[in-house]
């Protein structure tokens, strides 16, 4: 009974874990007659798991979706990494039910797995330099479903300089960059490609527009490109004596975007809140560079060398 039991636990992983399985792919992974394979299937299908299947050489099993699905499972490692999600990475105005749903969670956790979440309490977050703007639960779930269904959308929309106005747009895609949550979106109104901070984005505008074909586009370069300049409040074009490939290789998208001037420099267009972290992003690249601005940049640098030079003074 024991191995039945446990049998049908793996089977039901794997049928969460893929859209759909042949009975021939579940009797080799189980290691099972294809028989025993439609006899475990039924016997999931008895407990309230709505597992269908199709007929014919090609025919097979998948999970279904209902309101009688029993909760969600979990092997050792999947579980342990959405406890450190909740705990360590909750989005900004999240923070409340990303607890709740941690309390749960470990609630329903062997106590094997409950030492190694409990650990996680002892990890503490380095304080950012400027706190992230809270986001609205709701929206930015309405945000995803028109961005998965493709709908036209229409909402308000407060630009940098708190100018309000009305926008029609063909969601695209979500981008999470830099602490601050976008919409890439073909605004229907000027037909050219534009990016909304979440934050800014009020009243949407139920019933949603008709559907629309998606377009191919690349929302995330698209991003990085357009907030490097405008996110932070300082802003820095850094000369850097090495080939572009290989300061692209040392940063991600977060912190900037690299234009090659020739085969051994390229410019560094990166940004930050504060100029202490973007002295530490540019010190850690490991090249030697040129700081012309911002004057506050340049001058931070300048005291920080001086005090680098007083540090190993004999």
């Amino acid at each position: 009974m024991l191995e039945t039991s446990a049998r049908l636990l793996r089977l039901l992983a794997l049928l969460q874990s893929r859209r759909d399985w042949q009975g021939s792919e579940l009797a080799d992974e189980l290691q099972i007659s294809p028989r025993t394979v439609r006899r475990d299937v039924d016997r999931l299908r008895e407990l309230g798991y709505p597992v269908n299947a199709t007929t014919g050489s090609f025919g097979g099993y998948r999970l279904g979706a209902g309101a009688e699905l029993p909760p969600l499972l979990l092997d050792d490692n999947e579980a342990v990494a959405v406890a450190v999600a909740l705990r360590t990475s909750p989005v900004t105005g999240l923070e409340e039910v990303s607890l709740r749903a941690l309390l749960k969670l470990e609630q329903v956790l062997p106590s094997r797995l409950r030492h190694r979440v409990s650990a996680l309490q002892t990890v503490e977050s380095v304080p950012r330099d400027s706190p992230a703007p809270a986001i609205d639960p709701e929206l930015l779930t309405v945000l995803a479903t028109v961005c998965r269904d493709s709908e036209t959308i229409r909402f308000d929309y407060n630009a940098h300089d708190g100018t309000p106005s009305r926008r029609r747009v063909q969601p695209h895609r979500l981008v999470n960059w830099g602490r601050r949550w976008y919409l890439v979106a073909w605004d229907v109104d000027k037909e050219d490609w534009r990016t909304f901070r979440v934050d800014r984005i009020t009243q949407p505008v139920p019933p949603h527009g008709p559907r629309f074909t998606p377009r191919e586009f690349d929302a995330t370069t698209h991003v990085a490109s357009r907030v490097t300049s405008a996110a932070w409040r300082f802003q820095a074009r850094v000369l850097v004596r090495a080939p572009a490939e290989a300061v692209a290789a040392r940063i991600n998208a977060a912190v900037g975007t690299v234009e090659a001037v020739d085969d051994s420099s390229c410019v560094l267009v990166t940004g930050a809140d504060s100029v202490e972290t973007l002295a530490v992003w540019i010190g850690m690249l490991g090249y030697d560079f040129d700081v012309t601005s911002p004057p506050e940049l340049v001058e931070h640098v300048r005291t920080l060398a001086a005090r680098y030079a007083r540090a190993v003074e004999d």
